[in-house]
């Protein structure tokens, strides 16, 4: 709904919570639910292409006034113009990454659409596709960043929930972030995707509403049962590619052309042909990257196949060693994981019916 300059019966102070964005000298009161704001009327129209529309348009003379200012009324949630307001003033800037920025950043996307603030929203967009990238490498970067100084991995410091991730994404459109949350979602157990997550919402959002703590704390995020379904099919088929994967680049691999160690008349290419049975039953122990934390993740246990052909932690039963592959077999078989891993990435959207995001009732909280 559009925002109304001094259409509603005039509100009053009573009934109001004057928020932190507060300038005595403001000449605007904005008011969104029960909260108020008072801005400068010129620093909108400065950055938003849609108050400046607004207020170019002739006003009445018998306005009512509050506070001395004009007064518009939002119908935006008062959390959000609160987030917006604070970049709109002191800019939008992020550190490092954090997952209790979600809600800042989702709030500012959300108006700077909605009002037309180009330059936060290309900020907010530009933060998005760091933790929910558009292509492999910049995804292979986001995991990169989620292995803390102890080499633990812990997306959950750095990132939102990707259910919050996808909801967003269906909000504004953004198909490459909806599939990127949509994959890391796929990772977890089947009954961590269908149980969901809380919103996450700070002290601001509280102020702002009804809600009380324990309503709060009970509150769950999930999916729609298309979007479910969709989710535990894409696993499935990311499963059944590491299976087809294991079966014709591992089980059944031929030694390179080039191989090193065919000159071995007795028992040729013996050596590479034990290595990547040894790499076979490495994979199938912690297929998807359970012993990691990375259940179903048909990218990581890849990464972690081609990882073994450099590794130097390997036991011979006397001492640490790495495999005896031939550099010609190691070249062969890091050039099939790379295509194979560019070929993953490539299917997610068929994997996960991407083409058919859009719906805006496809997330339901």
């Amino acid at each position: 709904m559009a925002p109304t300059v001094n259409a509603s019966p005039r509100p009053t102070f009573a009934n109001l919570i004057r928020s932190e964005i507060w300038f005595d000298d403001g000449n605007l009161l904005l008011i969104a639910g029960s909260a108020m704001f008072k801005v400068h009327r010129g620093q909108l129209q400065r950055h938003s292409e849609f108050f400046n529309t607004l207020f170019s348009l002739p006003q009445s003379r018998d306005q009512n006034l509050l506070d001395g200012c004009l007064w518009v009324e939002l119908y935006d949630c008062p959390s959000d113009v609160l987030y917006f307001l604070k970049a709109l003033y002191d800019g939008l800037y992020f550190k490092a990454p954090y997952a209790n920025d979600f809600p800042a950043l989702a709030a500012i996307l959300r108006l700077s659409t909605k009002y037309f603030v180009e330059h936060l929203r290309q900020l907010c967009l530009a933060r998005l596709s760091l933790d929910w990238p558009a292509t492999l490498a910049g995804w292979d970067q986001r995991e990169s960043a989620a292995i803390d100084k102890r080499g633990r991995y812990v997306p959950w410091l750095t990132c939102a929930h990707p259910i919050l991730a996808m909801q967003l994404a269906i909000e504004q459109s953004i198909p490459s972030v909806f599939l990127a949350a949509m994959y890391d979602l796929s990772r977890y157990g089947p009954s961590k995707i269908q149980i969901g997550t809380r919103p996450l919402r700070l002290a601001s959002d509280l102020l702002f509403s009804n809600l009380d703590a324990v309503a709060y704390n009970n509150q769950r995020i999930t999916l729609s049962p298309e979007l479910l379904c969709r989710t535990l099919k894409g696993r499935e088929y990311s499963q059944k590619y590491l299976a087809s994967f294991i079966e014709r680049e591992l089980q059944f691999r031929t030694p390179s052309e080039k191989c090193m160690n065919r000159s071995d008349e007795d028992n040729s290419s013996q050596a590479c042909r034990d290595s990547f049975y040894y790499i076979t039953l490495n994979v199938l122990r912690a297929v998807g990257g359970i012993s990691s934390g990375r259940d179903a993740d048909p990218l990581y246990t890849l990464l972690q196949a081609a990882d073994m052909l450099t590794r130097m932690d390997f036991s011979d039963g006397q001492q640490l060693c790495g495999l005896k592959m031939c550099h010609a077999c190691k070249v062969d078989f890091a050039g099939a994981v790379a295509r194979a891993r560019e070929e993953v990435w490539m299917l997610l959207p068929r994997w996960f019916g991407i083409p058919e995001v859009g719906a805006r009732s496809s997330v339901k909280v």
